[in-house]
């Protein structure tokens, strides 16, 4: 295939400038510097005997919805090495990986770097999230015939129609997936249109995942530091948005004098400039990384540190998911609808609009299309209380009934595993 062997000699083309690109990213905090090599396919401990599951995430929402199954794989007596490509998704990995699962950096989709990493590693079986396929990745694996199973699989109708433009390179690298299990009917018509041979609807693996952890003494000194304050969220929010979110404040403190937003972004190299959006308003702030616990006359909260969305989601009764009020496609709603959290929403979630469908029915997320929309909405249940622990308790009641995924994809994989059983005796 031309366009894919093209690709393959741009990546060994730009192979010798990866060390630099990697150094680069990692003083702008993309990489982390301590761990560049295994981007560069060199692994930093050795290979555990037995069989080894290979999962692989891209970031922390794909690395994350992988835990039910590292649970599973390692209850059926394999170790299991998880790679992703995020600092972030890292970082929380690090406190959330049962014993018998280990963490490693994706290696670049060079084939220098990824037949490093193979011959290192050797799996038995891989395991992608979502539709986190790389041609030369790809490639490699199924030239050592290590099974190949997308997971949890989705596509956009944007990203298909791309691929379906490219119909030759569609065929190969979708062709390469032994097993593709899809959440649903619609991703699972895109994966068989671009070329999956094999295709079965196991439904979303996020709502299997434990809700996030929280430290103890941690949540009692922010709970202490709040006291009695109205206090809401808005957790993962993108550019464009915070302005949104801090026009919405500002019509509710009208209301409610002692309130205190919490803004967590996405992106958490963000923290600054959010506070200093706030700052220019008026309003005085904090950040969570620098100032500690919210103090009694803060108006506006960053929360700019990695793995606490735990906290906040337990801290909290009303919960709004950014990048829904900017073009983006949402965010996951499950993590708060879990721990109870009424769920506001913009209308730009078609990335889960199955899960924002289901909590809305269920009246458990509202839709809001601007701050006085946005404002109007958080009022309404803060001064409700009643009325938002209903909406909590018919989200954590929402997902709970959809889960199951992981049952679902472990008898998927069946075959496979009971092919290696054999194998080893």
């Amino acid at each position: 295939m031309p366009l894919l062997t093209l690709y393959r000699a741009a990546t060994i083309l730009a192979t010798p400038f990866a060390g630099v690109v990697l150094r680069r990213r990692a003083g702008q905090g993309k990489e982390d510097l301590a761990r560049l090599d295994e981007r560069l396919g060199l692994a930093s401990r050795p290979r555990p005997e037995g069989r080894l599951v290979w999962l692989h995430g891209a970031s922390l929402g794909e690395s994350l919805s992988l835990l039910p199954l590292i649970e599973r794989f390692i209850q059926r007596g394999a170790e299991v090495l998880v790679t992703s490509g995020t600092v972030s998704s890292a970082r929380v990995l690090a406190a959330r990986l049962p014993a018998g699962a280990f963490h490693q950096y994706a290696p670049l989709d060079a084939p220098k770097f990824v037949e490093r990493f193979l011959d290192h590693w050797r799996p038995d079986i891989a395991v992608f999230a979502e539709s986190e396929l790389w041609p030369n990745m790809v490639a490699a694996v199924r030239a050592r015939n290590v099974p190949l199973v997308l997971a949890n699989a989705r596509i956009s109708r944007k990203s298909a129609e791309r691929w379906r433009n490219l119909p030759g390179a569609a065929r190969i690298v979708f062709g390469a997936v032994d097993l593709c299990l899809a959440q649903d009917s619609d991703n699972a018509a895109r994966f068989l249109a671009l070329g999956a041979p094999c295709v079965r609807i196991t439904g979303n693996l996020k709502f299997d995942v434990p809700p996030p952890p929280v430290d103890a003494a941690r949540l009692a000194e922010f709970n202490g530091a709040v006291g009695a304050r109205p206090v809401w969220a808005a957790v993962s929010t993108h550019p464009g948005e915070e302005s949104i979110i801090l026009e919405a404040h500002a019509e509710l403190a009208q209301q409610i004098p002692s309130l205190l937003t919490v803004i967590v972004p996405r992106h958490r190299e963000r923290g600054p400039e959010i506070a200093q959006m706030a700052r220019d308003r008026g309003y005085m702030t904090a950040l969570r990384s620098q100032d500690g616990e919210p103090r009694r006359d803060v108006d506006v909260y960053v929360a700019d540190t990695t793995g606490e969305l735990g906290l906040i989601f337990r801290s909290v009764g009303v919960v709004f998911m950014g990048k829904s009020l900017v073009p983006g496609g949402g965010q996951n709603p499950i993590e708060p609808a879990k721990l109870g959290c009424a769920v506001l929403y913009g209308p730009n979630v078609e990335n889960f609009s199955e899960v924002y469908s289901e909590l809305a029915a269920a009246k458990a997320a509202a839709r809001v299309t601007d701050a006085a929309a946005l404002a109007r909405a958080a009022h309404y249940l803060l001064s409700e209380p009643a009325r938002m622990r209903r909406m909590g308790r018919a989200g954590a009641e929402t997902v709970e009934k959809l889960g199951g995924a992981s049952r679902g994809i472990m008898t998927a994989v069946e075959p496979f595993l009971a092919q290696l059983a054999v194998a080893e005796r």
